[in-house]
């Protein structure tokens, strides 16, 4: 990817958890890149670096909710510490960090995942509004992960 589109990429990601935090009061925002050859997740963006840096990539393969969200394409919601050990293998950094709630957005085109919005708070209970929101906030990352799926296919 050449440095201006990622600049451009990374600008968007921003924007969008400046969003977040506004309107979920997100403590944690990453984006991932769907790899469906491999049935994993590459980290794009993420609001705490240090604990979840750019670039770091998790394997769902085989896993419930890999299914759910990368092949189903189904919006994915934790509730509660115990809904988050069941499905994240970091639930320990996860829980560490205090949050309690996830909502995670399959970002589609064409019926294709091509990556996964994640905005985690500490509060452990979701509301409607809230996945509204966070779904609204998905799809404005549509045409930048296309692009980039696009670029690294070439």
């Amino acid at each position: 990817m050449n440095h201006a589109h990622h600049k451009k990429v990374q600008q968007l990601c921003h924007g969008i958890d400046q969003i977040a935090m506004a309107l979920l009061d997100r403590e944690l925002l990453t984006i991932n890149i769907f790899h469906p050859q491999q049935m994993e997740l590459e980290r794009l963006f993420s609001s705490n670096p240090e604990a979840y840096p750019p670039g770091g990539r998790k394997k769902k393969k085989g896993t419930s909710w890999g299914q759910h969200v990368l092949i189903d394409k189904e919006i994915f919601i934790g509730e509660g510490t115990e809904a988050i050990k069941q499905s994240f293998d970091d639930h320990e950094t996860i829980v560490r960090l205090g949050l309690q709630s996830v909502i995670n957005i399959p970002i589609t085109s064409n019926s294709a995942c091509l990556g996964t919005l994640n905005i985690l708070m500490k509060h452990p209970r979701i509301q409607p509004e809230h996945i509204e929101t966070a779904r609204h906030l998905g799809a404005l990352l549509c045409s930048a992960l296309l692009n980039l799926q696009s670029n690294t296919a070439q």
